[in-house]
């Protein structure tokens, strides 16, 4: 039998760990086995590699050494940067700004501090998914302490316009963190250029290890810790460093960073080529985004007419992995609160799916996969009770 062929297109929920970070981490995890804080020979070793992967994360987005800390990942860091900074500053005030379409461990931070009596103006969004800069201007009150808005969007793609809205943040004595998650490696960064006050991001989503992400603050932010307990990253985040996945982020952030240009040349190629395709195979189909200030690896796309989870699931069956959304909101029955927030209705958010190009995904990848979506997608429409009437794909 002829082995069936995998298509894997939801880069934005995981990357596939590159060779180089996979040997580096083997090396870690069989040479260097010393504890961090450990005085010793081997602790020192292993703090030495700890030093060199906090300078590699530091370098890649422009920050000192000094103002990187390590976290379990993406999630642990927006906790951190949230609830951290925002009882640490409860003097100054007590109101926080965000957005509609944030990533769930910010949205859920936020309702939390609500339970603290904190203040939280929940900015909207236009319909290509972009954060009505307006409406954060007339949001900042004298008892704003913080801004959070992310970089990119992880399910529609859109880039956000943090460089205006960190300007705004300092010209009102405004804190500014950005959970640059999706971003990192396909958006140049210079925290100290932009004016963002802290950055979150998390190694898997840049050819790193699932399980270890990075905290930026800025110099001079005040920030409480999250997890108590011990000195470790200098008396900030308790906890042993797992020293091979730092190693392992610190191989890959410099890898992802150092070629940002060349990958997003060849992911819009394949991006043009798949929207391209898709708009020849598939009727009333609609791209959902920014059509230009977006992440050049995602296609968030509804199909009238064809329900997004069972397109995924038959795609499955043929070895083509895509996502309706947000992993991390994978498994919930509620569509999603991005599209939602866009003014899409129920329907449109429900039919609608996520493919999510990588560094080595190929034409003839994109050709598989939609040569298997079309058949499902006729076959979904075919026992669907929705009529389609028009094509909405704009290119």
């Amino acid at each position: 039998m002829e082995k069936q062929r995998v298509v894997y297109l939801d880069n934005a929920a995981t990357t596939p760990i590159t060779n180089e970070a996979y040997r580096e981490m083997i090396d870690a995890y069989g040479k260097i086995y010393g504890n961090a804080s450990s005085l010793y020979k081997a602790g020192r070793d292993a703090d030495e590699m700890l030093a060199a992967a906090r300078a590699k994360v530091a370098k890649a987005i422009g920050a000192s050494p000094s103002e990187i800390y390590f976290t379990s990942g993406g999630s642990e860091s927006n906790n951190w940067a949230i609830k951290g900074i925002a009882r640490a500053n409860r003097n100054k005030g007590n109101h926080i700004i965000t957005s509609t379409i944030e990533h769930p461990s910010v949205l859920e931070s936020c309702k939390a501090l609500e339970k603290e009596g904190f203040k939280i103006t929940y900015i909207p969004v236009d319909e290509m998914g972009l954060i009505k800069y307006s409406e954060i201007v007339k949001a900042i009150g004298p008892d704003t302490i913080l801004i959070s808005i992310m970089s990119a969007n992880n399910e529609v793609g859109t880039i956000q316009p943090i460089k205006a809205i960190a300007e705004l943040a300092k010209a009102n004595d405004v804190i500014f963190h950005t959970d640059a998650v999706q971003a990192i490696g396909a958006i140049d960064f210079d925290v100290k250029d932009i004016g963002i006050s802290a950055l979150s991001l998390s190694a898997h989503k840049f050819g790193g290890p699932k399980g270890v992400g990075a905290l930026y603050v800025k110099k001079g932010v005040k920030i409480e810790s999250l997890i108590n307990g011990g000195n470790q990253e200098r008396g900030k985040r308790a906890g042993t460093e797992n020293v091979p996945a730092i190693v392992g982020m610190g191989r890959a952030i410099e890898d992802a960073t150092s070629n940002i240009e060349e990958n997003n040349k060849q992911l819009k190629s394949i991006r043009r080529y798949f929207l391209r395709q898709v708009s020849e195979l598939i009727h009333n189909i609609e791209l959902n985004g920014h059509p230009t200030q977006r992440l050049q690896n995602n296609i968030s796309i509804s199909f009238e007419g064809a329900e997004g989870e069972a397109i995924l699931m038959m795609l499955d069956r043929e070895g083509v992995y895509v996502s309706t959304g947000s992993a991390c909101a994978s498994g919930s029955l509620e569509p999603s609160h991005v599209l939602l927030a866009m003014g899409k209705d129920v329907e449109t958010a429900a039919s609608t799916v996520r493919f999510t190009l990588g560094n080595s995904t190929t034409k003839e990848d994109v050709d598989y996969a939609l040569g298997k979506l079309k058949k499902i997608v006729k076959k979904l429409r075919s026992i669907s009770a929705i009529r389609i009437y028009k094509n909405k794909v704009e290119l």
